[in-house]
């Protein structure tokens, strides 16, 4: 047997999803654990790596790391700025 502490706030929507459900909490959870031990289990071991190697789903079957997906938000945010960094032209 397996018990969590959930906070209030997410208390509530579970409270919300298994009533929409029309199922028990108990039976949402239950059945949310096994979705998720499921996808864990049998995804490649590339996919259960991922979160370590630092890539990130780019969308369109194209994976980069977080830092440069960082880096171009940045650049996208920033760019008229650009001008204004020291050293940069």
């Amino acid at each position: 047997m397996a018990s969590v502490r959930l906070d209030p706030d997410l208390e509530a929507l579970l409270e919300r999803a298994a009533r929409l459900r029309g199922e028990s909490k108990s039976d949402f959870i239950r059945a949310a654990v096994t979705e998720r031990v499921e996808a864990t289990l049998t995804a490649s071991p590339a996919a259960r790596a991922a979160h370590l190697l630092g890539a990130i789903d780019l969308g369109g079957g194209v994976a980069g790391r977080a830092h440069e997906a960082a880096a171009e938000l940045i650049r996208r945010a920033h760019g008229a700025d650009r001008a204004a960094w020291p050293g940069r032209p």
